[in-house]
Protein backbone atom coordinates (compact mmCIF):
# COMPACT_ATOMS: atom_id res chain seq x y z
CA UNK A 1 0.00 0.00 0.00
CA UNK A 2 1.63 3.24 -1.16
CA UNK A 3 0.61 6.23 0.95
CA UNK A 4 2.92 8.92 -0.37
CA UNK A 5 6.13 9.50 -2.23
CA UNK A 6 9.09 8.02 -0.40
CA UNK A 7 11.15 11.18 -0.95
CA UNK A 8 9.02 13.24 1.42
CA UNK A 9 7.75 12.75 4.99
CA UNK A 10 4.45 11.08 5.67
CA UNK A 11 2.18 13.88 6.85
CA UNK A 12 -0.25 13.24 9.71
CA UNK A 13 -3.50 15.03 10.39
CA UNK A 14 -4.48 14.69 14.05
CA UNK A 15 -8.16 15.00 15.04
CA UNK A 16 -8.96 15.49 18.72
CA UNK A 17 -11.70 16.78 21.00
CA UNK A 18 -10.02 16.87 24.41
CA UNK A 19 -6.62 16.83 26.07
CA UNK A 20 -4.98 14.76 23.33
CA UNK A 21 -2.68 12.51 25.36
CA UNK A 22 -2.30 10.13 22.43
CA UNK A 23 -1.48 13.06 20.16
CA UNK A 24 1.23 14.16 22.59
CA UNK A 25 2.64 10.62 22.67
CA UNK A 26 2.80 10.62 18.86
CA UNK A 27 4.47 14.04 18.85
CA UNK A 28 7.04 12.80 21.39
CA UNK A 29 7.76 9.70 19.30
CA UNK A 30 8.45 11.94 16.30
CA UNK A 31 10.67 14.25 18.39
CA UNK A 32 12.60 11.27 19.76
CA UNK A 33 13.25 9.87 16.28
CA UNK A 34 11.05 6.84 16.79
CA UNK A 35 8.93 7.71 13.73
CA UNK A 36 11.48 8.67 11.07
CA UNK A 37 9.98 10.13 7.93
CA UNK A 38 6.77 11.15 9.70
CA UNK A 39 5.62 14.66 10.59
CA UNK A 40 2.45 16.26 11.95
CA UNK A 41 0.94 18.54 9.31
CA UNK A 42 -2.03 19.86 11.31
CA UNK A 43 -3.97 19.30 14.52
CA UNK A 44 -7.73 19.81 14.13
CA UNK A 45 -10.44 19.95 16.79
CA UNK A 46 -14.19 20.28 16.82
CA UNK A 47 -13.91 21.98 20.25
CA UNK A 48 -12.41 25.46 20.29
CA UNK A 49 -10.99 25.24 23.82
CA UNK A 50 -9.72 21.65 23.63
CA UNK A 51 -6.54 21.39 25.74
CA UNK A 52 -4.93 19.37 22.96
CA UNK A 53 -5.10 22.39 20.67
CA UNK A 54 -3.27 24.55 23.19
CA UNK A 55 -0.61 21.84 23.51
CA UNK A 56 -0.22 21.70 19.73
CA UNK A 57 0.28 25.45 19.53
CA UNK A 58 2.92 25.28 22.27
CA UNK A 59 4.75 22.74 20.10
CA UNK A 60 4.59 25.14 17.14
CA UNK A 61 2.25 22.96 15.11
CA UNK A 62 -0.42 24.21 12.73
CA UNK A 63 -3.92 23.98 14.20
CA UNK A 64 -7.48 24.46 12.99
CA UNK A 65 -10.90 24.54 14.64
CA UNK A 66 -14.15 23.45 13.02
CA UNK A 67 -16.79 23.55 15.73
CA UNK A 68 -19.34 20.81 15.25
CA UNK A 69 -22.12 21.92 17.57
CA UNK A 70 -25.26 22.78 15.64
CA UNK A 71 -23.84 21.75 12.27
CA UNK A 72 -24.84 18.90 9.98
CA UNK A 73 -22.29 16.11 10.15
CA UNK A 74 -21.64 15.96 6.41
CA UNK A 75 -21.08 19.72 6.14
CA UNK A 76 -18.75 19.78 9.11
CA UNK A 77 -16.78 16.79 7.87
CA UNK A 78 -16.44 18.35 4.41
CA UNK A 79 -14.70 21.34 5.98
CA UNK A 80 -12.34 19.10 7.96
CA UNK A 81 -11.55 17.01 4.87
CA UNK A 82 -10.79 20.14 2.86
CA UNK A 83 -8.36 21.31 5.52
CA UNK A 84 -6.61 17.94 5.58
CA UNK A 85 -6.24 17.97 1.81
CA UNK A 86 -4.93 21.54 1.83
CA UNK A 87 -2.25 20.47 4.32
CA UNK A 88 -1.24 17.49 2.18
CA UNK A 89 -2.17 14.94 4.83
CA UNK A 90 -1.38 11.31 4.05
CA UNK A 91 -2.73 9.68 7.20
CA UNK A 92 -5.54 10.84 9.52
CA UNK A 93 -5.16 9.89 13.19
CA UNK A 94 -8.13 10.12 15.55
CA UNK A 95 -6.83 10.91 19.04
CA UNK A 96 -9.81 11.23 21.32
CA UNK A 97 -12.00 12.66 18.56
CA UNK A 98 -15.51 12.41 19.96
CA UNK A 99 -17.33 12.41 16.65
CA UNK A 100 -18.64 9.68 14.39
CA UNK A 101 -17.28 10.32 10.91
CA UNK A 102 -19.65 10.64 7.98
CA UNK A 103 -19.53 7.99 5.22
CA UNK A 104 -18.32 10.70 2.84
CA UNK A 105 -15.34 11.48 5.06
CA UNK A 106 -14.38 7.83 5.40
CA UNK A 107 -14.65 7.35 1.63
CA UNK A 108 -12.39 10.37 1.06
CA UNK A 109 -9.51 8.70 2.96
CA UNK A 110 -9.80 4.96 2.28
CA UNK A 111 -7.53 2.93 4.58
CA UNK A 112 -5.92 6.21 5.63
CA UNK A 113 -7.82 6.89 8.89
CA UNK A 114 -6.56 5.34 12.12
CA UNK A 115 -8.33 5.17 15.46
CA UNK A 116 -7.30 3.86 18.86
CA UNK A 117 -9.81 2.13 21.12
CA UNK A 118 -9.26 1.13 24.78
CA UNK A 119 -10.27 -2.51 24.44
CA UNK A 120 -9.20 -5.62 22.57
CA UNK A 121 -11.66 -5.32 19.73
CA UNK A 122 -14.07 -6.76 18.79
CA UNK A 123 -14.77 -6.91 22.53
CA UNK A 124 -16.35 -3.84 24.13
CA UNK A 125 -16.80 -1.36 21.27
CA UNK A 126 -18.26 2.09 21.88
CA UNK A 127 -18.02 4.33 24.91
CA UNK A 128 -16.56 3.47 28.34
CA UNK A 129 -14.83 0.36 27.04
CA UNK A 130 -12.55 0.06 30.07
CA UNK A 131 -15.52 0.20 32.42
CA UNK A 132 -17.33 -2.39 30.30
CA UNK A 133 -14.32 -4.71 30.45
CA UNK A 134 -13.89 -4.32 34.20
CA UNK A 135 -17.59 -4.87 34.88
CA UNK A 136 -17.53 -7.98 32.70
CA UNK A 137 -14.74 -9.44 34.81
CA UNK A 138 -12.21 -9.99 32.02
CA UNK A 139 -8.76 -11.27 32.98
CA UNK A 140 -7.00 -9.60 30.02
CA UNK A 141 -7.68 -6.11 28.67
CA UNK A 142 -5.85 -3.74 26.36
CA UNK A 143 -6.11 -1.46 23.35
CA UNK A 144 -6.50 -1.67 19.60
CA UNK A 145 -5.36 0.56 16.75
CA UNK A 146 -7.48 -0.04 13.68
CA UNK A 147 -8.44 1.44 10.35
CA UNK A 148 -11.72 3.34 10.38
CA UNK A 149 -14.59 2.21 8.20
CA UNK A 150 -18.26 3.13 8.21
CA UNK A 151 -19.07 0.94 11.23
CA UNK A 152 -18.25 1.79 14.83
CA UNK A 153 -14.89 0.40 16.04
CA UNK A 154 -14.94 -2.09 13.20
CA UNK A 155 -12.12 -1.62 10.66
CA UNK A 156 -9.13 -3.90 10.12
CA UNK A 157 -6.89 -4.22 13.17
CA UNK A 158 -3.29 -2.99 12.88
CA UNK A 159 -1.89 -3.31 16.42
CA UNK A 160 -3.17 -4.64 19.74
CA UNK A 161 -1.48 -4.51 23.14
CA UNK A 162 -2.75 -6.57 26.06
CA UNK A 163 -2.35 -6.33 29.82
CA UNK A 164 -3.39 -8.56 32.70
CA UNK A 165 -6.26 -7.26 34.82
CA UNK A 166 -4.92 -7.23 38.37
CA UNK A 167 -6.90 -8.18 41.44
CA UNK A 168 -6.02 -4.74 42.81
CA UNK A 169 -7.46 -2.94 39.77
CA UNK A 170 -10.58 -0.89 39.70
CA UNK A 171 -12.06 0.64 36.55
CA UNK A 172 -9.96 3.81 36.94
CA UNK A 173 -6.61 2.10 37.49
CA UNK A 174 -7.33 -0.25 34.60
CA UNK A 175 -8.08 2.72 32.34
CA UNK A 176 -4.78 4.36 33.36
CA UNK A 177 -2.79 1.25 32.60
CA UNK A 178 -4.52 0.77 29.24
CA UNK A 179 -3.77 4.39 28.36
CA UNK A 180 -0.05 3.77 28.91
CA UNK A 181 -0.28 0.94 26.35
CA UNK A 182 -2.18 3.19 23.94
CA UNK A 183 0.73 5.64 23.92
CA UNK A 184 3.00 2.85 22.70
CA UNK A 185 0.56 1.17 20.32
CA UNK A 186 -0.41 4.25 18.31
CA UNK A 187 3.14 5.11 17.28
CA UNK A 188 3.79 1.46 16.45
CA UNK A 189 0.72 1.40 14.20
CA UNK A 190 1.68 4.65 12.48
CA UNK A 191 5.15 3.29 11.74
CA UNK A 192 3.65 0.15 10.22
CA UNK A 193 1.15 2.00 8.05
CA UNK A 194 3.55 4.78 7.02
CA UNK A 195 6.00 2.18 5.74
CA UNK A 196 3.57 1.35 2.94
CA UNK A 197 4.66 -2.28 3.26
CA UNK A 198 1.23 -3.78 3.92
CA UNK A 199 -2.10 -4.78 2.44
CA UNK A 200 -5.59 -5.71 3.58
CA UNK A 201 -6.73 -9.28 2.96
CA UNK A 202 -10.35 -9.78 3.93
CA UNK A 203 -10.38 -8.16 7.36
CA UNK A 204 -6.70 -8.79 8.02
CA UNK A 205 -3.87 -6.27 7.97
CA UNK A 206 -0.79 -8.16 6.72
CA UNK A 207 2.73 -7.29 5.68
CA UNK A 208 3.04 -7.13 1.90
CA UNK A 209 4.48 -10.28 0.41
CA UNK A 210 3.32 -12.46 3.30
CA UNK A 211 2.40 -15.85 1.81
CA UNK A 212 -0.42 -16.56 4.27
CA UNK A 213 -3.75 -17.87 3.03
CA UNK A 214 -5.85 -15.24 1.29
CA UNK A 215 -9.45 -14.86 2.42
Amino acid sequence: MELAQKDRPQRLGILLSGRGSNFLAIAESIRAGKLPGVEIAVVISNVADAPGLAAARELGLATAVFESKGRKRAEHDADVAACLRARGVDLVCLAGYMRLLSPEFVAAFPNRILNIHPSLLPAFPGLEAQEQAFAHGVKVAGCTVHFVDEELDHGAIIVQRAIEVLESDDAHSLARRILAEEHIAYSEAIARVASGDWEIRGRRYVKAGNKGTRE
